[in-house]
């Protein structure tokens, strides 16, 4: 099923509209950052958060420029936080090309993901809105106490699910869930349903997440990174942490703490992610996604009325709990 056109069904004038904005906030005459600048413009992805945004907004009301100018916000805050993950995970490739960092410097790389993050911040002022640029300043603090909480829980001995939601949460979910929150705010929603789409937001992130974790298990050159490389990184995600508590395995618990330690080699990573697979992790993680999904369906039966934005939200949920990428 070709889910990205059934997503973008309802919205295709508005994401045309923000993909013109969105790249016009990212030119410059500088020579070197004009570079940068360019060299990120042609990464784009498939534009997922700002069609939950886009979406949102036309479920609750209508696409105006409040709501475009919080897109492009949202994205460049986004792209901001990935060129400096890159950095910060010493990370070569981002979507199968090269990073930032890579293909400049560490010192580049920072100082334009500043500089994308001040355009953010600019952009997302031209909603007027004290709300809309309230509830960005507040993604950009959890996600970056996010990154912090993810570098505190390698270091730390305790292997949990508790403590990989905490992560996930204020990462990979916390992006969605205002943009989804934003996006019904922008159409001057009620409280009650900013707070639904927020929800609605968090669980997609979730099962994003998860998603994105689950591939780290196999081979495959359509992801961009290698297997194992979260464990080569210090992190364990939730296949692996399912494994090691449902067993008790003594022998895989020492392994997945040389993971946290850093000392672990790519023979042992990859008896952890036999051990994984034999003992059900990926099927635990799989049946997560489906009840976080569940859970998502909730808010298009209770909150959606239009038959074609509900089909997209839907195509939506679909596409990132079946994506191969």
């Amino acid at each position: 099923m070709d889910y990205l056109s059934l997503i973008k069904q309802p919205i295709e004038a508005e994401l045309a509209d923000f993909v013109d904005l969105f790249n016009k906030s990212l030119m410059h005459s500088d020579g070197l950052l004009s570079q940068v600048l360019d060299h990120i413009r042609q990464r784009a992805g498939k534009r997922m958060r700002p069609m939950l945004i886009l979406l949102m907004a036309r479920n609750f009301g209508k696409v105006s420029e409040v709501t475009q100018h919080s897109a492009v916000g949202l994205e460049l805050l986004h792209t901001a936080s990935l060129v400096h993950d890159d950095v910060v995970d010493e990370s070569g490739e981002r979507r199968g090309q090269a990073s930032v960092n890579a293909t400049y410097n560490n010192k580049v790389a920072v100082l334009v993901g500043d500089y994308i993050l001040s355009t953010a911040l600019l952009n997302v002022s031209y909603s007027h809105s004290e709300e809309i640029v309230r509830n960005l300043a507040e993604l950009g603090r959890i996600l970056s106490n996010g990154e912090i909480l993810q570098l505190n829980s390698i270091s730390n001995d305790e292997i949990s699910e508790e403590i990989y939601y905490q992560v996930i949460k204020q990462k990979t979910a916390a992006l969605f869930e205002a943009c989804a929150g934003i996006g019904a705010m922008s159409t001057h929603a009620s409280a009650i349903e900013i707070e639904e789409a927020r929800r609605f937001g968090q669980n997609l992130g979730i099962i994003f997440q998860i998603r994105d974790d689950i591939f780290d298990y196999y081979d495959s050159k359509e992801i961009g990174k290698p297997t194992g490389n979260d464990m080569i990184e210090g992190k364990l995600t939730l296949p692996v942490i399912y494994a090691l508590k449902s067993t008790g395995d003594e022998e895989m618990l020492k392994l997945a703490r040389k993971v946290k330690a850093r000392t672990v080699s790519r023979e042992e990573i990859a008896q952890l992610v036999a051990f994984t697979k034999e003992n059900g992790g990926i099927e635990y993680a799989d049946k997560r996604m489906w009840d976080f999904h569940a859970e998502a369906m909730t808010f298009l039966d209770t909150y959606v009325e239009d038959k074609s934005i509900y089909n997209a939200l839907k195509a939506y949920l679909d596409f990132v709990i079946e994506r191969k990428a």
